[in-house]
């Protein structure tokens, strides 16, 4: 079935960006919140104008959403700017945390964490970003031994490619990348401390290599990382997976570590109306779920996105498909 085919999750507000996950019996949704803006389209990303977030949840995946309302806004942010962009969500010793990143007041886009009590929230914010952290699309995974990673990191308007040499280099601001035969920017990695709210080491490149070994390459735009980092396990195995940006791929690569390296496996979804593809991975109930989004029900509008999910399944060689095996 294709993406436009699918009736959006939420309808009554724009949703975009969607972190999925099953806690407490039930699906949680994460999203950005879209609104409407007369900003230009422009490729770093200025007229996604989002300032809150709300949170959704469902009993089943089949039946009503609840929303939950604005659980954290911009102006409850001490350090932010602008731009709270695409979040995701974790537990940990019986609390809830809520990541997001957004534009420090130097226009530096940094990652926040705000906690809560219930997976619904409201979440309390740090009164300053996470220290160390850089760049968008936080994406967070505790494994089985209950260690918690934060991956993250986002091209063009994301800034990843400011932090080439360890510190922000404001030319190379903008909708840049490398080119040519060097290998691609890669997302970035750290162990978060116990109490989830610092990072326990510095960000480390998280590798994704061809099936031959050999690293990714900048003009591979069919393979290369842009943005939207997620991990999730299955049978043992670790999942990254990521948006192509300009070519609107959801791929994936497989590993054996939550560091990596990762072998670059596949697509999960091809393009979708409207520019940008983000996604999450979501198992409840025994099956797995692809949650993501597309512009269809805005007419095409790029900045206003809406919410859909489809089941996903895997092969005997726990290769993703969206046809039941």
């Amino acid at each position: 079935m294709a993406s436009n085919d699918i009736k959006p999750l939420i309808t009554h507000l724009y949703t975009a960006d969607p972190s999925a996950h099953s806690f407490e019996g039930k699906i949680y949704v994460y999203p950005s919140h879209d609104r409407e803006t007369d900003i230009e389209d422009n490729d770093n990303g200025d007229q996604y104008d989002m300032n809150d977030y709300h949170v959704f949840s469902l009993s089943s995946i089949s039946g009503p959403v609840t929303d939950h309302g604005v659980v954290l806004k911009q102006e409850d942010i001490p350090w932010v700017s602008k731009q709270l962009w695409a979040p995701d969500a974790a537990s940990k010793n019986g609390k809830y945390f809520l990541y997001f990143p957004a534009r420090d007041k130097d226009g530096i886009f940094r990652i926040g964490v705000a906690e809560g009590s219930k997976p619904e929230g409201p979440f309390k914010p740090d009164p300053d970003y996470i220290q160390g952290s850089y760049s968008i699309d936080p994406a967070t995974f505790v494994d089985d031994d209950n260690e918690a990673y934060l991956y993250f990191g986002g091209i063009w308007g994301g800034q990843l490619q400011c932090w080439m040499t360890g510190k922000f280099d404001e030319k190379w601001s903008g909708p840049q990348e490398p080119t040519g035969d060097v290998p691609a920017l890669l997302p970035r990695v750290a162990k978060l401390s116990d109490d989830m709210h610092k990072l326990a080491e510095m960000p480390r490149e998280l590798a994704i290599l061809d099936p031959e070994g050999k690293p990714i390459m900048a003009d591979d735009h069919d393979r290369r990382f842009f943005e939207a980092a997620w991990m999730h396990k299955h049978k043992g195995k670790y999942y990254f997976s990521y948006s192509t940006g300009d070519t609107h791929y959801l791929v994936y690569a497989t590993g054996d570590s939550p560091y990596g390296p990762f072998t670059y496996q596949g697509r999960i979804l091809e393009p979708v109306v409207g520019w940008t593809t983000h996604h999450s991975i979501c198992e409840h109930e025994g099956r797995w779920y692809l949650f993501h989004h597309d512009s269809s029900l805005s007419g095409g509008k790029n900045h206003l996105r809406s919410v859909k999910v489809k089941e996903i399944y895997y092969d005997k060689d726990g290769k993703i498909t969206l046809t039941p095996q």
